[in-house]
């Protein structure tokens, strides 16, 4: 029995305007009341009918035109959504205040020069507290546990600077406030979310990331000195460490060389910078146990499914299950499990895109996604084949993966034989070596029942009987090609010259060969029970498969 986990707070409109107000985001209509929460991201699509996930903010790609945004938010507000970004500048009409004012839906707009793909990630990373539950201590240095945002911007006080903290990649992990008194280089860093590739590459021709991860104190770097031209601030940066493993640094852009008391300061702060980051990457890890838990527990359909499955946000919902393994992994033990929570991460990525409230996780060798199905059940087929084929597109041939889907699962009761299906499903394409790549249950019913029937002879320890036992014999003494022969023919429906093309002879000396094997195995290849009797020893002995290869 699953222990109930309290579960965080949403992200208030006021905190994501605090974090990305001064560069990627400025309040059109949103009223007085900041305190409004904020659930999942939406991109805006006319045609798509899908459900919004609770309280989101939808961001409204292409809508320019004032009548455009005054409908749009008419119809997010009928779907429960909190918050609509547009592109700016909005001509802000009496008409769009007062439909955000009666609407509830808070108005913001995009600044020009942001893309629509750096918005997402950002609000993605602010509004995914509390996913599947509490995992980590509430605060830590007295910010809020894993807040690095919050701390960028306490950091930004101390300093009196703006300030970035970015991992060992210089991806920026969080901004504090007031980045628009910095340079140009600094706004092109946030709104890419990572250092130019031009800067980086300067500064380790220039040794500045040597001496920033050895030196205890902070690093500092001019303008001018063959640096980007955009650069007219200095930059005062300090590694984040946790004992001798560099986590990532800190940068601010500042007027003059700190202080002492500033230095001092900063080097204080790096210490609850490195606890924050190894909270993150810890409650990741923990996260994602907790997922595979819930995932899990909801697909076995046991005593605390319902629980699951509730705790999931799938509760009542039609769902699909789709089971992902790999076809082609790493001979080494970590590479592979590093590979497949690689491909599990980027599955669950994907899905959320489609349907924002999917649950992915890695269980055993498979990644299972429970995807919601909303609408109409009579194309639930069609557009599980077209979300896992669409993935499986993306990834190319990088990601050798297959992917089974199982029935549809009209509510948590029927996701135990939705994974069921899955399972069965998947289990053909891997057999099949990637022949296919994606395949529902309802069409490798036949294939699955035949690997079933397999699994039992061999449990049984049958053996070959009757006309392909004495063929087999045959074989083995006379190193002949039989057996061979006879399965040529049968998958060619008796087709001369596509069996004897297939078997790599021929025609006439094919045709001596079968009759040589009806004369041998005593087997009246007319009589359609005598062929089916064949069909279903040579599919189901895995005896009779591994004496052909041998012959």
């Amino acid at each position: 029995m699953l222990t109930p986990v309290p579960s965080k707070p949403h992200t208030s409109l006021g905190r994501v305007l605090e974090a990305l107000g001064d560069v990627l985001l400025e309040p059109v209509a949103v009223g007085r009341d900041t305190r409004r929460q904020l659930g999942g991201v939406v991109i805006h699509d006319p045609h798509d009918d899908a459900e919004f996930p609770a309280q989101a903010v939808v961001l409204g790609v292409g809508v320019r035109e004032s009548d455009e945004i005054v409908q749009l938010v008419h119809a997010v507000a009928a779907r429960g959504a909190t918050a609509l970004v547009v592109r700016s500048p909005v001509a802000v009409s009496r008409e769009l205040v007062r439909a955000a004012t009666s609407s509830g839906v808070a108005l913001l707009g995009l600044a020009s020069g942001a893309s629509w793909a750096q918005l997402a990630a950002m609000l993605r990373t602010l509004l995914s507290e509390g996913d599947v539950g509490d995992v980590s201590p509430q605060t830590l240095g007295g910010m809020p546990s894993g807040d690095l945002f919050a701390l960028a911007n306490a950091i930004a006080a101390l300093l009196d600077a703006p300030v970035t903290i970015e991992d060992r990649n210089s991806r920026v992990l969080a901004f504090s406030g007031r980045q628009d008194e910095a340079d140009p280089s600094r706004v092109e860093t946030i709104l890419g979310r990572q250092v130019p590739e031009r800067f980086t590459r300067e500064l380790e021709q220039d040794g500045v990331f040597e001496r920033l991860y050895r030196d205890q104190g902070p690093v500092y770097v001019y303008p001018g000195h063959g640096y980007d031209k955009k650069i007219v601030m200095i930059r005062a940066a300090l590694a984040v460490r946790a004992g001798d493993e560099v986590l990532g640094s800190i940068w601010a852009a500042v007027d003059k060389e700190l202080s002492e008391e500033r230095t001092a300061a900063l080097l204080d702060a790096s210490k609850i910078v490195a606890l924050h980051m190894l909270r993150l990457r810890a409650g990741a890890d923990v996260e994602r146990r907790l997922r595979a838990d819930l995932v899990s527990t909801a697909l076995e359909g046991g005593s605390g499914a319902q629980e699951a499955i509730a705790r999931l946000g799938l509760l009542g919902q039609p769902t699909i299950v789709l089971a992902m393994g790999l076809i082609e992994a790493p001979d080494d033990d970590l590479r592979l499990v590093a590979e497949r929570q690689r491909v599990a991460d980027a599955f669950a990525m994907h899905l959320s895109a489609v349907q924002p409230r999917s649950a992915v996780a890695l269980v055993g060798d498979v990644a299972y996604g429970i995807v919601p199905m909303p609408g109409n059940h009579g194309d639930c087929r069609e557009r599980s084949v077209r979300v896992a084929s669409t993935f499986l597109e993306r990834t190319g041939r990088r990601v050798a993966a297959v992917i089974g889907i199982g029935p549809l699962a009209l509510d948590g009761s029927g996701l135990r034989a939705s994974r069921d299906g899955a399972d069965r499903a998947l289990r053909v394409l891997l057999t099949n070596g990637g022949s296919k790549r994606v395949i529902t249950a309802e069409d490798a019913h036949i294939e699955a029942l035949m690997l079933e029937l397999a699994d039992l002879s061999t449990a049984r320890g049958d053996v070959a009987t009757g006309p392909i036992a004495r063929l087999l014999e045959y074989d083995r003494k006379h190193q002949s090609q039989l057996v061979h022969t006879l399965r040529c023919w049968l998958d060619s429906f008796g087709d001369i010259s596509a069996a004897s093309a297939a078997a790599y002879v021929h025609p006439s000396t094919f045709r001596y060969r079968l009759r040589r094997l009806a004369e041998v195995g005593g087997i009246d290849l007319d009589d359609p029970g005598d062929r089916f009797a064949a069909m279903v020893q040579l599919h189901l002995l895995p005896r009779v498969e591994r004496a052909e290869e041998r012959s």
